[in-house]
Formats: C-alpha cells, structure tokens, sequence
C-alpha cells in the first residue's frame, strides 16, 4: 500500500497522521487524493468507514496553507458540511490537527447550541467551517458570515442530506460560494437529487467508487436470534450489553432508547443514550462518554435510534445489536455500519420476535444479507459475550435516593407529587455520575419512588 508521503500529502501532514498510527491509505484515500490534491472536483462514493473523512480533511487543509491567505473575520476559506451535528464534530475533530499543523483555524456551525460562541469564532476569524446547513443559513442571513472567500467545499453524506430534506438548503449555499472554488462531493448513493447536485456544481468532476470489496470491513458477522417472549428478549438484551467491547444497541424510538439506557445502568452495565429529544451538550456528552476509556470515566454501551446510524463515527465497536429491528433494510445497513470499520472486525445481531420473523427474513433478502434465523440458545450468547465487563454498582444514583428526604419534603415529583419549582431546579446539579452514567443516573430515583429512606 502507497504511504501518504507517496501520494503527495505534505510531509507536516503526514507527520500527524503518523502520530495516531495512520501510515497507509485506505482505498478511497488512495484513489482520490492525487485528484482532489491536485485542485480536481471530485465525486466519491463509498459506504462510512471508508476513511472518506481524511480523504477529504488533507486537501481541504493542504490547499488552504498552500493558498498562503489570511485570515479574515466572517470570511472562512474552506467549508464542509455535513447532515447531523454529531457528524460536524467527528469531522471538525478529524481536521483540527491537521488543521492545526498548518497554522489554520477550524470551527463548528450547528443548530441546537448557543448561537453567540459560534459568532464570535467567525468574528474572530475561522480558516475552515464544519457545519449543518440550517445554522450556517441562519448567519449567512444575518451577514455573521459570507462565502465569497471560499477555496474549497465539501459535501459530506450527501444522500443523507436528501433524507432530511436538507438539498434546498444546500443548493443555496454552494451557490453562495465562488464559481472557481474546488468542490468535493461524497454520497453513498446519486439518487434523490445528488446526481442533479453534483452536475450543477461540480466542474469537469472525477469520480471514484469504492466497492464494498475494496472497503477494509475486517469481518462483519450477521447473528439473527429468535426469541420467544419479551421477557426472554429483554434478558438477551442484557447479556448482549455485558460484554467487554464497545457495542451500540438500536432502537426504534426515543422513549425506547432512554428507557433502556437506565436500566442497563440500573443493572450495572453503564449505558448512556443518543437519540433526538437530548439537547447538544447533552449528546456531546454522552458520546464523549462512549468515545472515552471505559477505564478512564467512559462507557462501553451506547443505545441510540438511527440519528446515531449516520452521525456516530467510533472506531472499534464490537457488537452492534438491533434491540429493534429498523423498518427499512438502508436503515439496517446504516446501522450495520457501525462496525467492523476500518478494518476491524464486528458482529451485528439482530433480536427477533416470532411475529416478526417474515418482515425480518424480507429485510435481510432487501439488505442482501444472509444470515440464518436462529433459536436463541445458551451457547449462541457465549460466543457473542464469551467475557463480561464487571458489574458497575450505581452508587451516586442510592446517595441522591438518600439524600432526597434531607433536600425536600416527602413525597416530592419523584415520590408520586409536585417539587417546588427552585428544588426541581437544583436537583439535576447534584451529585449523579454525569456522562458516564447518561439517562441512568436518574433511573433509581424513579425506580423505587415512594420509599422512604
């Protein structure tokens, strides 16, 4: 395999690469950096876990430190953007040492957060913007920034955007952006739109497709057990989260994902939960956690809805469970993929109940995926868990539990009544395990409610 030196990437750049143990390009990064550093449009389609992400963060940076400009206030020089607000910081993550190297400033633009600190970055004066398309309209808008000084554009999941409905909004603002500027298109897919995208705004456009062979996707195993009861799928849900690995638990709705992410925690398998009702600093927190040493304050579980299918890029998962089984067969593969990326390898595992059997079996032919139904056995979950995490006692959760009669008065809104308003007000700032212990540092104060301790 050519190292990064070998396709041109500046030797600085390279050198940061080097220090995280990335010394050889992946296929999509092999194929496209001669283009894409050589100043080409270019079209690249490939599934996540590629490497797209630095396929594009070298050019992006490499081509603004060579442009030699300055930086100006409200004016950045380079933009990304991208579908969801966890996938702007993965990516902003990703750029800011390379960034850095380079002498060049990055930030992020997204919804969800406090406006203010994002103006005064690009008051400030920003080289690179990572950001979602709605919060970047809104300062455009409002003249906090421009991008007419753009070199260099990129479109991240493109096919995504078209999922959220996102294209509008995207049209305008690379029409925002010079004529002249280098653009880079990635999507897993040129339908919904992508295609009439990528022929208005690419010029003269090289394309690049990485096929499922050439992704280094280690060895993605498909499990489907069936289970005959709730009771059975709720205790196999269990097993399933004790593991030591990383692995991410998919559910079908929110109130499903936080409900779950408690009781694990309840149980001693710290989970925490990523779903659409968490404010930003929330979901930062909770993935940092995820992202994080299990042995240093972070957790091994992470229970999402399918936000997290795109928007979650977090090296060495294990095991990825479909709690629920999503309702398309994309939504499958999308989830699927949080494994098993860049060349590690991961077991999915699906969780089927006996009336969903049929629509299971059709999603899989649709997923072209063959993987066998099979009756759930004792010996099936230890060789999906054949070692478990040890039990983490949720203590700070008993110490709110006995402290809850010394803050207020029996029978508060956790015991069946009304808080007075400051109390409610306080409460969430004491003592809990924070990030670590996401929506489950809060299970035991509703679990034994009404208890007088």
């Amino acid at each position: 395999m050519p190292s990064f030196l070998d396709l041109g990437v500046p030797a600085d750049l390279a050198a940061v690469l080097a220090e995280s143990g990335k010394t050889e390009a992946f296929a999509i990064q092999r194929d496209t950096l001669p283009d894409s550093l050589a100043g080409r449009d270019l079209l690249g389609r490939g599934r996540t876990g590629s490497g797209k992400t630095i396929a594009f963060a070298l050019p992006l940076v490499a081509r603004l430190a060579a442009s030699g400009k300055k930086r100006r206030a409200g004016l950045p020089r380079g933009l990304v953007l991208a579908p969801t607000r966890e996938l702007a910081t993965q990516i902003a993550a990703t750029v800011a040492p390379l960034a850095a190297a380079a002498g060049l400033k990055v930030t992020t633009v997204f919804g969800g957060v406090s406006q203010r600190p994002q103006e005064q970055a690009l008051n400030g004066g920003v080289d690179i913007v990572v950001a979602c398309p709605g919060r970047l309209e809104d300062l455009m808008k409002q003249k906090v920034v421009r991008l007419s000084e753009i070199e260099v554009t990129v479109l991240d999941e493109a096919d995504h955007m078209a999922d959220l409905g996102f294209l509008p909004g995207v049209t305008r603002i690379l029409t925002a952006t010079p004529a002249g500027g280098q653009r880079l298109l990635f999507s897993a897919t040129l339908d919904r739109g992508i295609d009439t995208l990528a022929r208005r705004f690419l010029v003269n456009p090289v394309s690049h497709e990485v096929d499922e062979a050439s992704v280094p996707v280690g060895e993605m195993t498909h499990r489907v057990l069936v289970v005959d009861s709730t009771e059975n799928k709720t205790t196999l849900v269990r097993d399933l989260a004790s593991g030591t690995g990383r692995r991410i638990l998919f559910t079908r709705t929110k109130h499903q994902a936080k409900k779950l992410a408690k009781q694990l925690t309840a149980a001693g398998i710290p989970a925490v939960d990523l779903h659409g009702n968490l404010s930003q600093n929330a979901r930062e927190r909770n993935l940092g956690a995820f992202s994080s040493d299990p042995d240093d304050g972070g957790v091994r579980v992470l229970v999402a809805t399918d936000v997290a299918a795109r928007g979650v890029h977090v090296d060495n998962v294990d095991l990825v469970v479909h709690v629920d089984p999503p309702m398309e067969h994309k939504a499958y593969l999308h989830r699927s993929g949080r494994t098993a990326r860049a060349g590690a390898a991961g077991t999915v595992v699906t969780v089927v109940l006996p009336e969903q059997r049929r629509d299971v079996k059709d999603l899989l032919r649709k997923a072209a995926i063959s993987a066998p139904l099979e009756d759930l056995t004792s010996a099936a979950v230890t060789e999906l868990v054949p070692e478990r995490a040890p039990h983490v006692r949720p203590a700070p959760v008993q110490q709110q539990q006995r402290q809850a009669p010394k803050q207020r008065p029996a029978g508060g809104e956790r015991n069946g009544a009304a808080t007075p308003p400051a109390r409610r007000r306080r409460r969430p700032r004491s003592g809990g395990q924070g990030a670590a212990q996401g929506g489950g540092a809060r299970q035991g104060g509703r679990g034994r409610g009404g208890q007088a301790r």
